[in-house]
């Protein structure tokens, strides 16, 4: 009995001995003495690894036993250690830089550099090799820094070290992120990563924004970083028409794990191409990349930054090269502000023969449970991979304690004594807001000159509301709106109360209503903002924009179905009625121009467009997108940008002989949009194209008309919908309808050919409308012009059929 239980106790201590975990630790030097930043260490013959910090710091834990470290950083000659780990061990390691040498090459004067034979065989391999792995999973970790490395004092009159809590010199980590993740995917672009845990410096209940998909860049695409850092995107040095914008040097060659690895130095032909720089490395007979280090700066036509650097390293899997650490670094300054930073991945534990069920890729491409950010410090001392700098230790424990004071109700409310100081020219210019962060309760005053306005039916007049928000956890939220219209003109008070529950954010889901009276566009789809109809009105004499009053009640809903397919319905009842001018006050007095009546049908006498009635609607619409990816997190679901049209169908029903309503119609339509769909370097379109019709219009009046969105302002907000210079009313149907609308950016394609446009950073763009329906048939117009940020020009020409109906300037703003 005794003997059973020694051998008992023997294989319980054995076992422990064996399933004990040990950490290796040390420092990546090089032969100066100077750290490697994100040096790889990994295991022999596997994708279990980590990564040193920037400070050539790494950690990583491992159960008793004997192992061969592989210690890895590009530019650096391959390093193996084998260790025998039966304790804690600390290993300092001295990468040699690698010797590239071109001993074995032959180089003849004149010759094409050797670089290109090398480049072209991997060309003809790069298909291969982008389709060889049709599916994979692995384990990723992620970490992202942005730091200030200088900014103004103050920025729009606030405190800059006080606000992002720098050091006196207004430099520090503004943002510190870490993340686990489980990631899968499947070609052509099926993704789904489930996140482990996550933990963001300064924001305790805040959930990283980390996802191992944006750090996946693969240079056997044709084009990388498209819609990200340019609209175009950057061609790869080895895609199918590379050899047209880069050249090849051939720096050397250098044995690694039994290959033959070249080391290629990529060069653009032209200086402003987008293009990248640097070196990439291609392994001999497989003509596979085997690591990169490449980068990108304000010639290649990046955006928000200065230079990017992206830092790949491949690991041999089964048969094929995987990524296992990608670091992108960065660096620029943006209105005074200097910053820098990194986000390094490093992909572990590959398995490149998942089998994943029936289902697996749904649609969402990150999962974010309640539990990811609530893990303790002591998890992540024990599982973080890549080991924390000294000041990112501080940054930690700083902002973390700041967090936990910034939620007592003591220092909100000392917060809020501040932030919520009454001041006039706050309200008179910004609006005026009195914030409750503890009990999550926001009033919002609005400014008071945007609500001032002048319009020939009211005079001068005010439009004022306030807002009361009360947020709930995990996004769910309601709002209730009083509003107050006062013309002194037509001396009419009206006011409304607008309500709405944001209940469900998984299925995007609220409710609402309003009731009131107000003074409404006779166009729903608007003609010009107020303050473009108020300068009109005052300096021009125009007064483009036509109103009618509305008393109304209004109940709405909306949820989503399915994923990607958005359900909404509503029930309006109204009473409408005719309005008249009442007001010829202007600046200055046009000799050649009167004011318009308020009848667009009738401009020289106040004819009343339509009788006193009351109108009693329902509508119900289907919005559904294509291919529809979305994130999953416990406050809601965001849905990301689609690659395929939305297609919306829409159903209106006008009753007759309910509630005293007097109309009687049934209206039903369709319409196909996409926004933003890539060609690649020749930039990006945009295209909607609607048809509707009304199979009933028994009984109805101009307001329930189908308006469409037209513009006769040379200075307008754009939309994709809008006509550059169709009437705001004319045209409006009763009957049916189709309309079309195409947009072409060329991103910079040819004003980037040119010097002084390339400057600039001009973006061309060509487009045009089509409309055709009973009352107006066969219009068309086509327009073309530059943009830049917000601001917008362009030259363009209307035809009625064959007959050029005007031609003028646009100038377009988004603000």
């Amino acid at each position: 009995m005794i003997r059973i239980c020694a051998l008992l106790f023997f294989c319980g201590l054995t076992n422990f001995v064996f399933a004990q975990q040990f950490t290796i630790t040390g420092i990546v030097k090089d032969t100066n003495g100077q750290p490697v930043p994100f040096a790889s260490v990994y295991l022999k013959n596997t994708t279990t690894g980590t990564s040193a910090n920037v400070d050539g710091r790494y950690s990583m834990k491992l159960k008793t036993g004997e192992y061969t470290l592989h210690f890895r950083a590009v530019g650096y000659k391959q390093q193996e250690h084998i260790i025998n780990l039966t304790d804690d061990i600390s290993l300092n390691v001295t990468l040699t830089s690698e010797s590239y040498t071109l001993e074995n090459v032959n180089i003849r004067a004149n010759a094409e550099d050797p670089a290109y034979a090398i480049i072209r065989k991997t060309i003809k391999q790069r298909k291969t090799h982008l389709n060889e792995v049709k599916e994979f999973s692995c384990d990723v970790y992620i970490k992202g820094v942005q730091r200030l490395r200088g900014a103004p004092k103050k920025f729009f009159g606030q405190d800059i070290q006080k606000v992002l809590e720098l050091d006196t010199n207004r430099k520090g980590i503004i943002y510190l992120s870490e993340s686990q993740s489980k990631f899968n995917f499947r070609r052509p672009n099926d993704v789904h990563e489930e996140m482990i845990s996550s933990k963001v410096a300064g924001r305790n209940n805040a959930f990283s924004f980390n996802k191992a998909s944006d750090l996946i860049i693969n240079f056997y695409d044709n084009y990388l970083l498209e819609n990200k850092l340019s609209t175009r995107g950057f061609i790869s040095p080895i895609a199918d028409n590379a050899l047209f914008y880069y050249k090849y040097k051939l720096l050397g060659e250098s044995k690694e794990n039994g290959e033959l690895i070249h080391k290629i130095e990529v060069i653009p032909r032209r200086e402003n191409d987008p293009v990248f720089r640097g070196i990439i490395y291609i392994i001999d007979g497989s003509w596979r990349i085997y690591n990169t280090d490449v980068y990108l700066t304000k010639k290649s036509g990046i955006n928000f930054i200065d230079t990017l650097n992206i830092s790949q390293q491949f690991t041999k899997v089964k048969e094929v090269y995987m990524p296992t650490a990608i670091n992108f670094q960065f660096a620029g300054n943006v209105l005074g502000f200097k910053i820098a930073g990194y986000f390094v991945g490093i992909y572990s534990n590959y398995n490149v023969d998942p089998k994943f069920p029936k289902n697996f890729f749904n649609g969402e491409i990150l999962k974010i449970t309640e539990m990811v950010n609530k893990k303790d410090s002591t998890y992540w001392t024990n599982n973080r991979p890549i080991p924390l700098t000294g000041d990112e230790k501080l940054n930690y424990v700083k902002k973390d304690s700041i967090a936990k004071l910034k939620e007592s109700k003591k220092y909100l409310d000392s917060l809020e004594k501040d932030n919520n100081k009454f001041g006039i020219g706050k309200l008179l210019l910004r609006g005026y807001s009195v914030n409750d962060r503890y009990d999550k309760e926001y009033w919002s005053f609005d400014p008071v000159l945007k609500a001032i306005f002048y319009n020939t039916v009211e005079g001068f007049a005010v439009k004022y509301g306030v807002t009361y928000r009360k947020d709930f956890e995990n996004r769910r939220s309601y709002s209730i709106r009083p509003e107050l219209r006062y013309g002194f003109a037509n001396q009419k008070l009206t006011g409304s109360l607008t309500g709405s529950y944001y209940y469900n954010p998984l299925k995007r889901a609220s409710v609402g209503a309003s009731f009131g009276n107000g003074i409404f566009d006779l166009n729903n789809l608007g003609s010009m903002t107020a303050l473009g109809n108020t300068i009109n009105s005052l300096l021009y004499e125009k007064n483009f924009s036509k109103f009618y009053e509305k008393s109304f009640i209004n109940i709405n809903t909306t949820r989503e179905l399915a994923t990607g397919l958005q359900g909404s319905a509503s029930v309006d009842y109204s009473r409408n009625k005719n309005l008249i001018n009442n007001s010829t006050f202007k600046f200055i007095d046009a000799k050649d121009r009167e004011f318009t009546s308020n009848n667009p049908f009738s401009p020289t006498v106040e004819t009343p467009l339509f009788p006193t009635y009351n109108s009693l609607s329902a509508t119900v619409s289907l919005t559904y997108t294509i291919g529809q990816k979305y994130i999953t997190r416990p406050d809601g679901k965001f849905y990301t940008e689609s690659h395929f049209p939305r297609i919306t169908v829409l159903y209106k029903k006008g009753f007759n002989n309910v509630l005293n309503s007097d109309v009687d119609y049934d209206f039903v339509k369709a319409e196909v949009y996409q926004d933003r769909i890539s060609l690649g370097l020749l930039g990006y379109s945009s295209f909607l194209v609607g048809a509707g019709k009304f199979l009933n219009n028994t009984k109805m009046y101009y307001p329930d008309f189908k308006h469409f969105s037209g513009n006769i302002s040379t200075i307008f907000p754009p939309n994709i919908r809008k006509f550059q210079f169709l009437d705001f009313y004319q045209f409006s149907t009763n009957q049916q309808y189709f309309e079309a609308h195409l947009e072409h950016n060329f991103a910079g394609f040819f004003t980037n050919k040119v010097p002084l446009l390339r400057k600039a950073k001009l973006e061309e763009f060509i487009g045009g409308g089509y409309l055709s329906s009973p009352e107006k048939r066969n219009y068309k117009e086509f327009y073309f012009g530059f943009q830049r940020l917000v601001l917008r020009a362009s030259y363009g020409f209307a035809y009625d059929g064959a007959r050029k109906l005007t031609q003028g300037f646009r100038i377009a703003y988004t603000l």
